[in-house]
């Protein structure tokens, strides 16, 4: 009985350092999807745009058609800004659903999604937040400048941008469904925390954000 209690633990023990082993790599796969996609030559997110974001999603690898037929979805974090000005720690997403237009190809997808303002933060901070429903979003432009929004753009509380196969653009994710994760929080945090608290308290970021706080600090010139 004893050897039997002794692996049910050693079991629990792996399975628990797997769950935070796979937190902490979708951590370092977000900072390197938003390095790459930032480094792209007149491409990427328009700088003066995230220099104004209140918050940042960022979703490496969404993947599609893996629960129903044309379903989505992905794991990834928000960032928003403080009251002084700086990132916050990492706070842990999941989505699903949505339509995702004809411009993604490919299995998975890069996605990465800038909150206007802070109206928009706070519906993205409840416990279930519905893209194009809950607040207005727009297929991202993409260039150096937002000199070429679109009306819409202009209008919208959440731009939205993928990249698929090597190419990125804009994109609407209408209907797509934004939770908190909180089980990936428990294992980057070591206890229960709610996105909020990550967010907008004084909540240490793991060693693993390091990275992905930096380059938005970098590129949103903060």
């Amino acid at each position: 009985m004893t050897r039997i209690l002794g692996l049910f633990a050693l079991t629990l023990a792996s399975a628990s350092l797997y769950a935070a082993n796979d937190a902490v790599r979708r951590l370092e796969l977000s900072a390197i999807v938003l390095d790459e996609i930032m480094a792209a030559p007149d491409k990427g997110i328009p700088q003066d745009l995230l220099s104004k974001a209140a918050c940042v999603v960022v979703i490496p690898g969404m993947k599609k058609g893996a629960f129903i037929v044309g379903g989505k979805y992905g794991k990834g974090f928000i960032e928003c800004r403080k009251a002084d000005g700086r990132w916050s720690a990492p706070a842990a997403v999941r989505v699903e659903g949505g339509s995702f237009g004809l411009q993604i190809g490919g299995s998975e997808t890069d996605v990465v999604l800038l909150v206007k303002n802070k109206g928009g933060m706070d519906k993205l901070l409840s416990n279930k937040f519905t893209i194009g429903v809950d607040a207005a979003a727009a297929a991202g432009p993409v260039g150096r400048t937002s000199s070429a929004e679109t009306d819409a753009q202009m209008h919208a509380e959440i731009l939205s941008w993928s990249r698929a196969r090597g190419v990125f653009a804009g994109i609407s994710l209408e209907g797509a469904t934004m939770r908190p994760d909180d089980d990936s929080n428990k294992d980057l945090y070591r206890k229960p925390v709610t996105n909020r608290e990550i967010v907008t308290g004084n909540v240490k970021p793991p060693a693993a954000a390091a990275k992905l706080i930096a380059d938005l600090e970098k590129y949103s010139g903060s």
